[in-house]
């Protein structure tokens, strides 16, 4: 689809905000985020002694949200001793609710029309430099069928700009398009079986469509929680700089009955420790106020991007030792919580991140507009939003993770078996989710394995998955002859099969 890239109904414009859906959130008229308040917690504390982290420790290890203080502590933690014991906790919390899982995706960018002018995005509306293109439904098709016949993902994060070309009727026809596919592999077939979205933020009755066309998790990122930072790099009379709008979008969502959301901050844009606390303060304000923490919490580190001198030479740019850390924080502070690191990040940066927490990741990553299905499309600055760390096939990782002792999982049977929302956040903190989900995780490798691995890939993958079935049979002996029986029928061929 081709549309110019300045034309923007006046009328779509106006219509977008809906003051009454920011209003009936505010606390006498005040947001949840205190800028002042936040530093004040962070400068307040003196420096932690081991006893102290000991304690707070405790609470993550019994899956309890760490309270602001808490965090503010372990934010100022620099003895060695202590950061290994923290590393160590964050690994105990991440096996004890999530078991030794990774979960993969892909991203799927739809388009790049944007009517904001973020200052640090490739994708800005005044950046003359990019390519525009919008997929057409063919074109998605084709993504489509090169990321399920191919590669073998089963989950991807659809990826829409906020324009009217990419609105709410575009993301569900694309969504009807994407599920509609289904190519024949090696001894099955290989389909999408859940759709994540990232887009702007919505009414809630464009989310009430959106829950209902099939959405897996709805992601909005505040990019920023911090308010005089945020208003400086979205510039006024944008959509995007209304920053009530974004920052309630994961409530409206949870109003118009979607369970599951992702929320995420772009880290480079401020100082990252007021960035980790606010991100505790919107979890722990979601869960007070609408019943559910965040399903997935999200932590990109900006990277360059095309014509953007605020990505190239920002002031608040992060450390490898202090991502690090970052994510180290989050798995203890939020303990619950699903983790994303994405192909942003090196190689060697994702398998770090696998030590400290991290429990999705995505794989044979381009971002490039129609990259997937177009031969000889490698990183073009013109036509994708930053640049990638990390460019390996979701084969070359498969056999990383399992190198490493973890398990591939493809698993999407629990969101459509109902296991989401407040559901799934007590299976999580409970401890139980983990463990049922093994059984699925162990099925939908055995498929991906028979299905698209490398025959080292397939080696070492049998491997893990051996141990995998001797600890389900150690565990669980009862539910065992079932679980054996769903696997031999997954070996003769048949696919999505799950309990």
């Amino acid at each position: 689809m081709t549309m110019a890239p300045h034309t923007i109904p006046l009328s779509w414009t106006r219509e977008r905000i809906k003051k009454d859906q920011i209003d009936r959130y505010l606390e006498n008229g005040q947001d949840f985020i205190q800028d002042s308040e936040i530093w004040k917690k962070i400068h307040e504390v003196g420096e932690p002694n081991l006893g102290q982290v000991r304690e707070i420790l405790e609470k993550s290890l019994a899956i309890q949200v760490l309270t602001p203080e808490d965090l503010a502590v372990l934010i100022r933690v620099k003895d060695p001793e202590a950061l290994q014991e923290m590393q160590e906790a964050a690994l105990k919390i991440k096996e004890k609710v999530y078991d030794n899982r990774i979960v993969t995706f892909a991203p799927l960018y739809m388009g790049n029309y944007c009517v904001n002018n973020c200052a640090y995005c490739g994708f800005r509306h005044e950046n003359l430099k990019a390519k525009r293109r919008v997929l057409s439904m063919d074109e998605i098709r084709k993504e489509t069928e090169i990321l399920t016949g191919k590669i073998g993902h089963k989950r991807i994060i659809a990826v829409y700009g906020e324009h009217p070309v990419t609105g709410i009727d575009y993301i569900l026809q694309s969504m009807k398009t994407i599920y509609e596919v289904k190519m024949p592999t090696k001894h099955g077939y290989g389909n999408i079986r859940r759709i994540n979205v990232n887009a702007a933020p919505m009414s809630i009755e464009e989310l009430v469509r959106l829950r209902d066309g099939g959405l897996g998790t709805y992601q909005v990122f505040q990019e920023t929680y911090h308010h005089e930072t945020y208003a400086k790099l979205h510039p006024k009379g944008t959509l995007k700089s209304d920053y009530r709008w974004r920052l309630y979008a994961m409530h409206r969502a949870m109003e118009a009955g979607i369970d599951d959301v992702g929320i995420g901050v772009l880290f480079g844009l401020y100082d990252w420790r007021f960035e980790v606390m606010a991100l505790l303060y919107h979890a722990i304000h979601l869960e007070a106020k609408m019943g559910i923490g965040p399903h997935t919490v999200s932590f990109p580190r900006m990277e360059p991007a095309l014509n953007s001198e605020y990505a190239e030479h920002s002031p608040h740019k992060v450390s490898d030792e202090d991502f690090r850390k970052i994510i180290l924080l989050i798995r203890l502070a939020i303990p619950y919580t699903g983790m994303i690191i994405t192909a942003r990040e090196t190689a060697q940066m994702r398998r770090d991140a696998i030590g400290l927490g991290i429990t999705q990741t995505d794989a044979s990553t381009k971002i490039g507009i129609g990259s997937y299905s177009e031969e000889g499309t490698g990183q073009e600055t013109e036509r994708q939003q930053f640049m990638l760390g990390d460019t390996r096939s979701l084969d070359e990782l498969v056999n990383d993770f399992a190198e490493m002792g973890h398990i591939t999982s493809f698993c999407t049977a629990g969101y459509r078996c109902g296991r989401t929302g407040k559901c799934i956040m007590d299976l999580l903190r409970s401890g139980q989710e983990g463990k049922f989900c093994k059984l699925n995780a162990v099925l939908t490798f055995q498929e991906w394995l028979d299905d698209f691995a490398a025959p080292a890939t397939r080696e070492v993958g049998l491997r893990v998955l051996e141990k995998e079935l001797e600890e389900i049979r150690i565990r669980n002996p009862q539910g065992f002859p079932v679980f054996y029986q769903f696997l031999e029928r997954v070996r003769k061929g048949e696919r999505d099969l799950f309990l």
